[in-house]
């Protein structure tokens, strides 16, 4: 099996690439989220303007360039390695995915605003009680004459304090209906309360509350969502492996140089037998999460149960080596890995927050022991 780019996917990955090391410093990205809006809006419009990477994976009618799954993994790897906060895999990746199996008018002008930078999506589906499990649904909507009473509270909607649209799932006429709710975090429609926090990856979430939020017919996008839900986050698992990859690509190239560069007893700490072979297993399971990545990434145009068994196979395999790189990067680089004057505490942070993102390591090991039942 060949598993190297084409030309022009070399280009996009050396295009984005360069990009984030001009434009995407570590330092103001991070003090952006600590004490500034969140993000940097600048980057997300360069992002869609300059590098034209939002609309890479959506189809040409809407604006995008009609890429598919090879071009979205090779953009989230680079963005996992610049740990860009900025909201790709919720608004393109998972916003982009439920549009594009949406029907209507509503959901291709979504869609372009999303290629455009205009739209930025947050996707409201956990709830307080349904722990990992996006089928549990217990939030309504009911019909009001032509329109919609949405009631119920969504927990952890991450990118909702900078999104301009949110994605609800409830339960509508017997089914899982997918809703969209045109959305300002600063003036919140009646009906509506958001409490918004930052995560221990310094990124953006927020508890949802609707209390018979009115909708238009029009926001119903699909009446019967199970199946582009299961679909979208599969394609989600991928994209944060990718992501997730690009940094542990980072975390290894980062705590190498580290230990050629850190002397005790005069010598480099590299030198020391019972390191190597810990930064040799690090490599180790950077590979096996490169493969399992390429794996998901080629299947997601598979039936729906090979789909489904290669995303959680990806997942697990993601999580544990997310947790062994992350723990070793830390304690090679002693206590200064721990500090935020180092790139590698902020990795860990991610690398750490990721391992439960769509469903944790030992969620995906179950459900792929359940695909795989005879």
């Amino acid at each position: 099996m060949d598993f190297s780019f084409t030309a022009e996917q070399e280009l996009l990955r050396d295009t984005v690439t360069e990009f984030l090391a001009a434009r995407y410093p570590l330092e103001p990205s991070r003090a952006a989220a600590r004490t500034g809006a969140g993000w940097q809006p600048e980057i997300w419009r360069g992002l869609a303007e300059e590098v034209g990477i939002l609309g890479a994976s959506l189809p040409e009618s809407v604006g995008g360039i009609g890429g598919g799954p090879v071009e979205t993994m090779i953009i989230a790897e680079a963005l996992g390695a610049a740990l860009v906060l900025e909201p790709y895999v919720d608004t393109v990746v998972v916003g982009g995915g439920l549009l594009r199996r949406s029907t209507g008018k509503r959901a291709e002008d979504l869609l372009s605003g999303i290629a455009s930078g205009e739209v930025v999506t947050g996707f409201a589906a956990l709830e307080p009680h349904s722990g990992y499990d996006y089928t549990e649904v217990a939030t309504t909507a009911v019909r009001d004459g032509e329109d919609w009473l949405l009631t119920g509270e969504k927990t952890v909607v991450t990118t909702a304090p900078l999104a301009t649209h949110l994605l609800v799932t409830a339960a509508a006429d017997g089914d899982i209906a997918l809703f969209v709710v045109d959305f300002d975090p600063a003036d919140p429609p009646a009906g509506l309360t958001a409490r918004p926090y930052r995560t221990i990856d310094e990124r953006q979430a927020a508890d949802l509350s609707f209390a018979n939020l009115r909708l238009p017919a029009d926001a119903l996008l699909i009446p019967q969502a199970g199946a582009a839900i299961a679909a979208t986050l599969d394609e989600a698992i991928a994209a944060v492996c990718a992501e997730t990859v690009g940094a542990m690509r980072k975390v290894v190239a980062d705590t190498v140089a580290y230990t050629k560069q850190r002397q005790q007893f005069g010598v480099p700490i590299a030198s020391f037998q019972a390191l190597q072979h810990r930064m040799v297993d690090m490599l180790l399971e950077l590979e096996q999460a490169v493969a399992a990545t390429y794996l998901v990434t080629l299947k997601l145009d598979a039936p729906a149960p090979e789909r489904a068994r290669a995303a959680s196979a990806a997942k697990a395999t993601i999580g544990r080596a997310a947790r062994r790189i992350g723990q070793e990067s830390v304690q090679l680089h002693g206590a200064m890995g721990m500090t935020e004057e180092l790139a590698i505490g902020h990795f860990f942070k991610r690398l750490t927050a990721v391992q439960y993102e769509f469903g944790t390591t030992d969620q995906h090991i179950a459900r792929y022991a359940t695909l795989t039942r005879p």
